[in-house]
């Protein structure tokens, strides 16, 4: 439990690009090297940080979860979004109850193919550009207009960051 092997990582992908589809969303899959990190990402793609979009798993108290969607320079304000969503604690969970709450790993994980359709809140930095996301399997990166993707998810865009 937890563990995703090769086999099943390309899934993640066909979730991925299948979601859009239905959603009627245009995405391009490239295939990039490995990065050791956000940063590392953004220049092996040619763009800078804020570009690429975190798809970050946020949990309830209730045992919920919520995707926050960040720039990558930027991280969440834990009291906007509180503030936002309307409750008094919401946390990061271990990287395990994400897997079983998106079936996509750490560094994969995007709202797009979710196993679960959770809520997804989209910091309003991330508008009206076209940004990079994680696409559902480890060394691919997926392009996509932020505007499109936000009304295709029915995301509720607000200011929800803050600077590293």
């Amino acid at each position: 439990m937890g563990e995703v092997h090769n086999g099943s990582a390309a899934v993640g992908r066909h979730r991925f690009l299948a979601d859009a589809a239905a959603r009627g969303l245009d995405v391009e899959i490239v295939e990039r090297l490995a990065a050791r990190s956000l940063v590392e990402a953004a220049a092996i793609l040619g763009i800078t940080p804020a570009d690429i979009v975190k798809s970050l798993v946020v949990k309830h108290k209730d045992g919920t979860f919520l995707f926050a969607l960040i720039p990558g320079d930027r991280q969440i304000s834990w009291p906007k979004l509180r503030t936002l969503v309307g409750v008094n604690k919401l946390s990061l969970p271990p990287a395990d109850v994400a897997l079983d709450a998106t079936g996509y790993e750490r560094g994969t994980i995007t709202p797009l193919g979710s196993t679960t359709a959770w809520p997804v809140y989209a910091d309003a930095a991330i508008t009206g550009r076209r940004i990079s996301m994680g696409a559902g399997e480890h060394g691919y990166s997926a392009f996509v207009d932020a505007d499109a993707l936000t009304a295709a998810l029915g995301a509720v865009v607000a200011d929800i960051s803050e600077p590293n």
